[in-house]
This record gives C-alpha cells, sequence and structure tokens, in this order.
C-alpha cells in the first residue's frame, strides 16, 4: 500500500520557497505525491494551483499544484521578509506536523524559512526547524542528518556558536546523537549492518593530546563502549582525511562534531541535490539543504534540484514505513 500524500510547507513567502514549490511540482507529477501548505497569493504569476480540502483530494485535483490554502498577513514582496507573515510560517509548520503525526501526510517536506524574521514577527524562540519539530512533537533528542549522492553527515552539535561546542559536546549527546543514527541508517534507510566514521573535535584528532584532548577523553570512550556492543564505528578520525573520494567508500555516514565540519563537504561535494533529514521523530521529515536566497527570489533563477530530491526522499522514506 502505498503512503499518503507528502506535504511541503511553504516556508518563508519571500523567499525561493514559493517557486520551488512550482518547480518540484512540475518534475514530479505522476512521480511523487504531495500537496502545498501555504498562501497561493505568494505563488508566482501565472502558476496552475487547485484548492484542496483535505490530503486525500491530491489524487484526485488532476494537473495542477494541489494547494491548501493558509493565508498571511500582507501582501507579497519577493525579496523582502515581513514580520507580519511570521506567525503564519511558524502555523504552516504546526498544521504540517499534525497531518502527519495523524497519519494523513505521509511525510513533512519544509521549504526554507528565515529565522530572523520568525524572531521579529513571531517570538520564534527555536535555533531552527530542526529545534522546533522536536518540539512539536514532543521529542527530545532529534539528528540532523544531511544527506546527499555521495555523502551522509550527522553534526554532534548543531546551532551553536564555536565557542560553545567544547562545552556542549559531552559523552551523553555524542552517544545520543550515534544511536539515533545507527538506528536511523537501519529502519529507515534499509542499511543491515551500518558503518560509522565519527571525525575528532580537534586538528589531527587532537594529536595524541598535543591539539587538545577532547578525542581522548569524550569521543574514544563513547566510541570504545558502542564498538563493544558490536557496532562498526571508526575514530575519532582527523576530519581532514575523512571526505575524499576513497575514504567516503568505508562509511554510510559521517558523524561530525559541529555544523561546519558536517556541512562544508557536502555542500561541496553536491550544493543542489543534499536533502536535510530529521531522524529521531516520530514523523519523516526532510527539506532542502539551502536558504531563502533572498537575492533571487522572484526571479526564476532558483535550482529546485534540492527540493526534488527532498520530495523523493520523503517519498521513499513514508513507502518504507508504509
Amino acid at each position: 500500500m502505498s503512503a499518503a500524500p507528502i506535504v511541503l510547507t511553504i516556508g518563508e513567502p519571500a523567499g525561493i520557497g514559493p517557486e520551488l514549490a512550482v518547480m518540484a511540482w512540475q518534475a514530479l507529477r505522476g512521480e511523487v505525491p504531495f500537496f502545498l501548505i501555504g498562501d497561493p497569493a505568494h505563488l508566482p504569476d501565472g502558476t496552475d494551483w487547485v484548492e484542496i480540502a483535505a490530503p486525500d483530494d491530491v489524487s484526485a485535483k488532476g494537473g495542477a499544484l494541489p494547494v491548501l490554502p493558509h493565508v498571511f498577513d500582507g501582501p507579497r514582496r519577493p525579496g523582502q521578509a515581513q514580520p507580519a507573515q511570521a506567525k503564519g510560517v511558524v502555523a504552516v509548520i504546526e498544521r504540517a506536523v499534525a497531518l502527519a503525526a495523524c497519519g494523513k501526510a505521509g511525510a513533512v517536506c519544509t521549504l526554507p524559512i528565515h529565522k530572523q524574521a520568525l524572531q521579529e514577527g513571531a517570538g520564534f524562540a527555536f535555533p531552527g526547524h530542526t529545534e522546533f519539530l522536536a518540539h512539536l512533537c514532543d521529542t527530545g533528542d532529534v539528528v540532523m542528518m544531511l544527506a546527499g549522492p555521495e555523502l551522509r553527515v550527522v553534526p554532534v552539535t548543531i546551532h551553536i556558536p564555536l565557542d560553545e561546542v567544547k562545552r556542549s559536546l559531552t559523552p551523553e549527546l555524542l552517544e545520543t546523537r550515534i544511536r539515533i543514527t545507527h538506528a536511523a541508517l537501519r529502519t529507515q534507510f534499509a542499511i543491515a549492518a551500518p558503518r560509522l566514521a565519527v571525525a575528532g573535535l580537534n586538528p589531527h584528532a587532537g594529536e595524541g593530546g598535543r591539539m587538545g584532548r577532547e578525542e581522548i577523553d569524550v569521543i574514544a570512550p563513547v566510541l570504545d563502549r558502542l564498538r563493544a556492543e558490536g557496532m562498526d564505528i571508526t575514530g575519532p578520525l582527523s576530519a581532514d582525511t575523512m571526505f575524499h573520494a576513497s575514504a567516503r567508500q568505508g562509511y554510510d555516514a559521517a558523524i561530525c562534531m559541529y555544523h561546519d565540519q558536517a556541512l562544508i563537504p557536502i555542500k561541496t561535494l553536491d550544493f543542489d541535490r543534499g536533502v536535510n533529514v530529521t531522524l529521531g521523530l516520530p514523523i519523516i521529515r526532510t527539506s532542502p539543504d539551502h536558504g531563502t536566497a533572498f537575492d533571487i527570489a522572484g526571479t526564476g533563477q532558483a535550482n529546485p534540484s534540492s527540493t526534488i530530491e527532498a520530495l523523493r526522499m520523503a517519498w521513499r522514506l513514508a513507502n518504507a514505513a508504509s
């Protein structure tokens, strides 16, 4: 039995999200059933869209983009975020999660938000989408994975300043991130015996303590304990040698200690096709791996590749779970 259709949230309406939704529909109709939640007034001029009342209306609406409307305050102004629309953006995400949680949507795919606009207009208190989704699902520990055709990466610490990484990197956090990743590779990605590569925090993985002791005091003991349970884990490794082509053949996912250590390699390898997957939620969530791109919003220059791949991955994972 096929999964329920995917719900796509419009994200920041002044960004490239609305046009990406249209481009993705043109590329995927007939392949991936999905519908958009958002204000149709923010779709590009001339968009062929149709209003739906519920997710199960998608299959009966023919070739037009199915939209579950949610009206935003303020006019359409591509490239100029309006704080007045922030509450609508947040409400759209909440509606999408609720639909997935009750099984009416097979997964949630989120288009990019603009956190500053949400903070100014809605008092948004979360560092990003990932943390907000965990809050909505009442889930304590989640993992942000970035997945592309050539690499999967997981940052242990995410949206925090670099000078906070060292004190935030605890054995408990590292172990939790690894366990969630390992479980998701088995259950969601159908990898029977996942292989994980774990980066060190310091240059050259600390070089035996001469460049820092986090590898010795924090990382290695956790890895030793998990290896003793039977997990296939290498590390802690020097991050500057983990991402060349032959190294990537030796693992299914790389566990990195901080945001840029994980995201720079995957965005360098394939900026346009990376997908953000949130692991550890009771629902499936994917997202394109880029921002709102205000500088090109409304110009038709947006590249839909990452959104297309995010919807495809959401559909694959939803069907595997159904």
